[in-house]
C-alpha cells in the first residue's frame, strides 16, 4: 500500500487527534508530552466506526495517534490521513498479545514501533522505533515503565519525523535482517495453562507475569475457576503441588514442585453474571478458614524473597516506608496497616521518613473493587475514606520527623493527595498525577484536600485542577508547586537522588529549626481552622456521595470496576465536541 506521505512542509504545531480504547497510562503521558511542545489535542474512545468518523470530521485532525486500540480504523480515515498505531513489539511484531509471547518466550529484548495504520494490522510502514532490555517483571509493570518510555520516544520521534515533510516511513520487510518479530496468533488460555504437577515455580511465575492486568491464568480452585493475577515468588516454604500452604493479608501461597508461589488476586469465572477482580483472601473468603495466616512484620528485616505489600528499611538516621499495593488501591486494612507501620517507623531513631509508595503506582487512593464487592457498598466507602483519612492524619500531625513523598509511580486521586500530607515531594521526571475525584461520578474526595492542596498551590491552580479532571505531568506539577521537584526517568538513579535528598535533610545542621518551623507552621493552621473541620467539611460531602439521593458515584464506580465500553468520550477529553 502506497504511503500517506506529502512533501509539503506541515506546521510546527499540529492538530492531534488520540484514538484510543481508553485514556490509559500511555495515552496520558502522550497527552501530556505532545501538550507540553504546544500541539493542540483531542482524545476520541474508539467506540464505533461512526463515531471515529464523526470526530475527524469534527477536528480536523492534521494527524490520528492511536496509543492504544483494539480495532483497526477506519479505511476511509487512514486512506486520507495520516494514522499512527503505537504496537508494543519490536519491528515485525504483529497481533494482540505481543508482550504476552514476549514475557512467555523469555525475550531479553523488546521494543515498540510506531507505525501507519494500512490494511493489515500492524504491518504498516515504520516511522519509529525504540528498543528496550526485558524485566522478568508482570506485563503491566513493564508495560507502565519500559513499553511507556519507549513509546513516549518513538512517537515524540515519529512527530518531529512527520512535521519536518521530509521523513519517508520504512515499509515492512521481512526479508531485512533487522526486523525480528513476526505474526503471532492471539495467546490462548491454553497456551498460559499451569501444570502444578510439572511446572517449576519460575514457570509458574513467568505465566502469570504474562497475563497480568489482562486476561490472567485461568485455573481451578476449591472446584471452581478463577484466572490468577500478582505473582511473586516465596523461598522458605514448601507442600504438596498445587495446593495453598499458606495466606498473608491479602494474599495466598501456593505450592509448587520446588519451592511456592505467593498469588495476590483472583477474578471468579462466572459464566452468569460479571465479577471483579479482587484480593485472593477477599475472593477466596471461608475457603481459607483453615489455612494458616503467616504474619510478616512490616518492620523487620527481609531474610528471604516473599510477599510483601508493605515494608520498612532504615538507614542510617533515614526510614523508607514503601507499601506496593496491586494498582495503587488501598482498601481499608491496607490504610490501617499502613498508619500502624508509619506510626511504628515514627518511634524509630530516624529524623526523615521517605513515603515510597510502589514503583509502579505511588497510590490510587480508595479500594473500588473492593467496595463494590462489599454487602454494603456505601458502608465499605465510608470506612476506607475514614481509615484513609486517619493514614493522612497521622502524617499531617507527627513532629518528629521530615517526611519527603517519593513517587517512583503515578498517583491519582487520593493517592495525590496522600503525598501532599508530606514536608516535601519530589517525583520522577515521567510520573502522571490525576489529582481530581470528579470523574468518580463527581464524588467530592476527602484526606484533607481541602486544607492540604491550597497550602501548595493558589486558588486558580486548585480549581482547575479539581475541575478539569486532565493528568499533569511532573513538570508541571512542579512549576505550579504541587511537588517540589521532578527528576530522571530511570527507577534506580530517581532512588539514589532520594536517597541523597533525604541524607542530606537528616544530617542538616539546620534540622532542629526545621522541624521547629514544622511544628509552628502546623499550631498556626491549627488555630486558625483545626484540622478536624476540614475533614468534618469533605465527609458531609462525601456521605451525600455514599448515601445522597444522586446515586452518580456507585453508577460511576460500578462502570469503572467492571470495566464497562464507553456510550460516549467525556466532554472534557473531546475537545472537538466541545466547540
Amino acid at each position: 500500500m502506497a504511503s500517506n506521505y506529502h512533501a509539503s512542509v506541515k506546521p510546527l504545531k499540529l492538530k492531534i487527534l488520540f484514538l484510543t480504547h481508553s485514556f490509559n497510562c500511555l495515552t496520558q503521558r502522550l497527552f501530556v508530552e505532545l501538550a507540553q511542545l504546544g500541539h493542540d489535542l483531542s482524545i476520541e474512545f474508539d467506540i464505533n466506526d461512526a463515531v471515529t468518523c464523526e470526530a475527524v470530521d469534527l477536528f480536523q485532525p492534521d494527524l490520528i495517534i492511536a496509543p492504544f486500540l483494539k480495532r483497526a480504523i477506519p479505511e476511509t480515515i487512514w486512506r486520507k490521513l495520516t494514522c499512527f498505531i503505537v504496537h508494543p513489539g519490536v519491528v515485525g511484531d504483529r497481533g494482540p498479545s505481543a508482550l504476552d509471547w514476549a514475557i512467555m518466550q523469555g525475550r531479553s529484548e523488546w521494543g515498540v514501533t510506531v507505525l501507519q495504520a494500512n490494511a493489515e494490522m500492524d504491518a504498516g510502514d515504520i516511522w519509529a522505533t525504540e528498543v528496550f532490555p526485558m524485566r522478568f517483571a508482570r506485563k503491566s509493570s513493564v508495560y507502565r515503565h519500559e513499553v511507556v518510555e519507549a513509546a513516549t520516544i518513538a512517537v515524540l520521534t515519529a512527530v518531529k519525523r512527520f512535521l519536518s515533510g521530509s521523513y519517508r516511513p520504512v515499509p515492512l520487510d521481512y526479508s531485512h535482517s533487522e526486523v525480528r518479530g513476526r505474526l503471532n496468533a492471539s495467546m490462548r488460555q491454553i497456551d498460559r495453562s499451569i501444570d502444578w504437577q510439572r511446572d517449576a515455580t519460575s514457570t509458574v511465575i513467568r505465566k502469570i507475569h504474562a497475563a497480568d492486568g489482562f486476561p490472567g491464568v485461568l485455573d481451578k480452585l476449591f472446584g471452581e475457576s478463577y484466572y490468577l493475577f500478582d505473582a511473586c515468588n516465596e523461598e522458605n516454604m514448601i507442600g504438596e503441588p498445587g495446593t495453598i500452604i499458606a495466606k498473608r493479608n491479602n494474599a495466598i501461597c501456593r505450592a509448587t514442585i520446588d519451592g511456592a508461589v505467593w498469588i495476590g488476586h483472583l477474578k471468579h469465572k462466572n459464566e452468569v453474571e460479571q465479577t471483579v477482580k479482587l484480593s485472593a483472601t477477599s475472593a477466596l473468603k471461608s475457603h481459607l478458614d483453615n489455612v494458616p495466616e503467616i504474619p510478616s512484620d512490616p518492620l523487620a528485616l527481609k531474610l528471604h524473597e516473599t510477599y510483601r505489600d508493605i515494608w520498612f528499611e532504615q538507614k542510617n538516621e533515614v526510614g523508607y516506608l514503601h507499601f506496593a499495593f496491586y494498582n495503587g488501591a488501598m482498601d481499608t486494612s491496607q490504610c490501617e496497616r499502613l498508619r500502624d507501620a508509619y506510626l511504628a517507623a515514627t518511634k524509630r531513631n530516624v529524623r526523615v521518613i521517605v513515603l515510597m509508595g510502589g514503583s509502579d503506582y505511588w497510590s490510587n487512593g480508595i479500594h473500588l473493587n473492593h467496595i463494590e464487592n462489599a454487602s454494603s457498598p456505601a458502608d465499605e466507602s465510608w470506612r476506607n475514606i475514614n481509615a484513609m483519612n486517619n493514614l493522612v492524619q497521622a502524617i499531617i500531625t507527627s513532629n518528629r520527623q521530615l517526611i519527603i513523598a517519593a513517587l517512583q509511580g503515578n498517583a491519582g486521586a487520593g493517592g495525590v493527595f496522600l503525598s501532599l500530607a508530606a514536608d516535601y515531594i519530589f517525583a520522577r521526571a515521567s510520573i502522571i498525577l490525576n489529582p481530581h475525584y470528579k470523574s468518580m461520578g463527581n464524588l467530592y474526595g476527602s484526606e484533607y484536600w481541602t486544607y492540604l492542596l491550597p497550602r501548595r498551590v493558589n486558588a486558580s491552580n486548585a480549581k482547575s485542577l479539581i475541575h478539569n479532571r486532565l493528568p499533569v505531568g511532573s513538570l508541571e506539577a512542579s512549576h505550579i508547586g504541587l511537588i517540589d521537584g521532578s527528576f530522571t526517568l530511570n527507577l534506580e538513579d530517581f532512588r539514589k537522588k532520594i536517597m541523597n535528598i533525604a541524607e542530606t535533610l537528616a544530617a542538616s545542621q539546620n534540622f532542629p529549626s526545621l522541624i521547629q518551623q514544622k511544628i509552628q507552621r502546623r499550631q498556626s493552621d491549627e488555630q486558625q481552622k483545626p484540622l478536624e473541620s476540614y475533614r468534618n467539611h469533605e465527609l458531609e460531602h462525601m456521605q451525600l456521595n455514599f448515601y445522597g439521593f444522586d446515586p452518580s458515584y456507585h453508577v460511576a464506580r460500578y462502570h469503572f470496576v467492571y470495566k464497562i465500553p464507553h456510550a460516549w468520550t467525556p466532554r472534557y477529553l473531546a475537545q472537538h465536541r466541545r466547540l
